[in-house]
């Protein structure tokens, strides 16, 4: 991973929770999370445990005793993270122990990975009242961008924001470009997808706003103007999209596995460069129980120190 580039975008400056204009029962859970456990000191460490659906349990081969959630739970209680992020199923039959001691973020939408992306689109399966009676601090949801079926995720997603309002939930909105629209116009991970990801999870109402880096080591020019002449390098591209969501807290994520350093690299870059937080999966419970807790140990540190 090359980290020497200068960002053109100044870092923005992470907003912080008093300065957010939110229902009390939104602060308070965002409270518990981003002060009460985790880092502590306003920012988020997530462990996302939602590839069981999203891609069967191929992931979990990698490290065969992360087949059991327990893995995980233990990591992030041990690992003192933030949140755990889990589907209605996982949520209701493993979280009884960890009540109150892992905050729960309920992920209330998915699919499968077996059709295509070509119309993608996670359909609900679960609710912010199931969130509410769970325990939950939060609850998920994922929001193709660009994708010929977003006419029917605007829709469905309004109906999550109004409920949340009603609960005073936050809800925090996986971000992803997908289509073939979007393929056309530089890839779903180039600087203009994620940017545009990130503006309109800000739009729609997202209180946390989860998106990948966008690609830094080539310039698209099939990416419309200005953006297939820009060369922000890692750290710009970073701080735009921060930017972009504006009063949307950001998580970057993990994505699949990296060594060491570069993950260690990853995590640095986007907190230097205004994220909120990370939010590590695979990278961290794709690893032994000691070494996953060493990374884990060592990565909120980190987000202690900038």
């Amino acid at each position: 991973m090359e980290t020497l580039e200068k960002p053109t975008v100044a870092p923005p400056r992470r907003p912080t929770l008093d300065e957010l204009d939110m229902p009390t029962g939104k602060k308070a859970r965002l409270y518990r999370m981003m002060y009460e456990h985790g880092p502590g000191n306003g920012t988020l460490m997530l462990l996302p445990i939602d590839q069981g659906l999203e891609h069967g349990p191929i992931d979990f081969l990698v490290n065969p005793p992360a087949l059991d959630p327990e893995f995980q739970l233990k990591l992030a209680l041990e690992g003192n993270y933030s949140g755990i992020v889990f589907h209605i199923g996982l949520a209701t039959k493993y979280m009884q122990q960890y009540a109150g001691k892992v905050p729960l973020v309920l992920k209330i939408n998915g699919k499968t990975n077996i059709p295509s992306d070509a119309q993608a689109f996670s359909p609900l399966d679960a609710s912010v009242e199931d969130a509410v009676r769970l325990g939950a601090d939060a609850v998920g949801y994922t929001l193709y961008v660009g994708s010929p079926a977003q006419d029917r995720d605007f829709l469905q997603f309004n109906q999550v924001r109004q409920d949340a309002e009603k609960y005073g939930m936050p809800i925090i909105i996986w971000a992803y470009p997908r289509g073939e629209a979007v393929k056309t116009k530089g890839g779903v991970d180039s600087l203009y997808a994620i940017d545009y990801a990130a503006r309109v999870a800000l739009e729609l109402g997202a209180d946390v706003v989860k998106l990948n880096v966008p690609e830094h080591e080539k310039i698209s020019a099939d990416q419309p103007k200005p953006y297939n002449e820009m060369n922000e390098g890692y750290a710009g591209g970073i701080a735009r999209v921060v930017h972009s969501a504006g009063r949307a807290l950001v998580l970057f994520s993990g994505g699949s596995k990296l060594d060491d350093e570069d993950l260690f690299m990853k995590a640095r870059m986007a907190m230097e460069n205004g994220a909120t937080g990370l939010i590590f999966g695979r990278n961290l419970w794709q690893r032994p129980m000691n070494e996953a807790l060493a990374m884990s140990r060592r990565i909120a540190e980190l987000m202690k120190s900038v």
